[in-house]
């Protein structure tokens, strides 16, 4: 797969197949619209295109409503990549794309800069100034410079619509299992193993990796998971995960922190990028008596986690 350049040479005419979206999360819906593309564009000798965008328009648009992402960017386009796309062009959603004249995104990006033949979104697409581009305004610009234009059905799983929306609900309710099934693998999260507070190994017996997310993607709602830890030089490796605010030792409510004690691992992981997915929700964060009841109860939550990701449905990431 091959990141394009929008500043750059425009791609020939005609000689793509495109999608456009955020594609927060690239769940199963998203999965339908992009299997699409990818299956149009070989059977038409085409090139596949992704265009998506850096952020989240409300980002830029309403800070304070804008919601917490899915996955990162990098992690998008690794999606993306394992999905058979060809092209993928990343647009900067800035104040002046916010205005831009939905057309203009038509004629100028779509059809000039990334040479689309053909186009495919979700049913309920919207786009350009005040999101008054839509499926039916694609078809009109398509139909008069040539361009086939399909809109997608939303995707129906698990008795409601597939969204993003909805995922990110399912998430903060702590149901990552059904959240899983939505968007057909565990969700994850990446960042960089911090020291925390040197309790983990030395008073508990169980060393955690204290994994630092950005703040703009979406963590499961407190509690304790089972789930997998992975980065560039280890795993995946089953663990036993902690999002909390850690009760047992401070009496006024912290951040949730994400805790992964790695099953059968031994080993500095300071500074490295992590990433922790998650597989089931174990029980949820309590208060413990002290350091023995808690030590106690962390005993057969690692014990589940490593039944449950030796078992089916694990969710297993497949590399590192």
């Amino acid at each position: 797969m091959e990141l394009v350049d929008l500043q750059g040479p425009a791609l020939p005419d005609h000689s793509t197949v495109v999608t456009v979206g955020v594609y927060d999360g690239v769940h199963k819906g998203h999965q339908v619209t992009i299997g699409e593309v990818v299956n149009a564009a070989r059977s038409l000798g085409k090139k596949s295109v992704v265009a998506t965008f850096d952020r989240h328009p409300s980002a830029l648009l309403r800070p304070h409503e804008t919601p917490k992402m899915l996955c990162t960017l990098e992690r998008r386009l690794e999606l993306f990549a394992e999905m058979g796309v060809d092209l993928v062009a990343v647009i900067e959603f800035t104040s002046e794309r916010s205005h831009e004249d939905p057309v203009e995104f038509v004629e100028l990006i779509l059809a000039k800069q990334l040479g689309a033949q053909s186009i495919f979104v979700g049913e309920n697409f919207r786009f350009g100034k005040d999101r008054k581009g839509d499926v039916g305004l694609l078809r009109s610009v398509g139909e008069r410079l040539e361009i086939s234009v399909t809109g997608i059905p939303l995707q129906e799983r698990q008795g409601g619509v597939v969204s993003s929306t909805r995922i990110r609900e399912l998430l903060f309710a702590g149901d990552v299992s059904q959240a899983n099934e939505l968007l057909g693998r565990a969700h994850e999260v990446p960042g960089e193993v911090i020291h925390g507070d040197a309790r983990g190994g030395s008073a508990l017996g169980y060393p955690t990796a204290n994994v630092a997310v950005p703040d703009y993607l979406a963590v499961p709602g407190v509690g304790i998971y089972a789930g997998w830890y992975r980065d560039r030089s280890v795993g995946p490796i089953a663990a036993a995960i902690s999002v909390g605010r850690r009760p047992t030792f401070y009496e006024q409510p912290h951040e949730p922190l994400v805790e992964a004690h790695l099953l059968d691992f031994a080993g500095d992981l300071y500074g490295a990028q992590g990433r922790v997915s998650f597989t089931k929700l174990l029980r949820e964060e309590k208060k413990f008596d002290g350091i023995d009841s808690l030590k106690a109860q962390m005993a057969i939550d690692v014990a589940q986690s490593a039944e449950i990701c030796a078992g089916p449905g694990s969710w297993k990431p497949l590399n590192p």
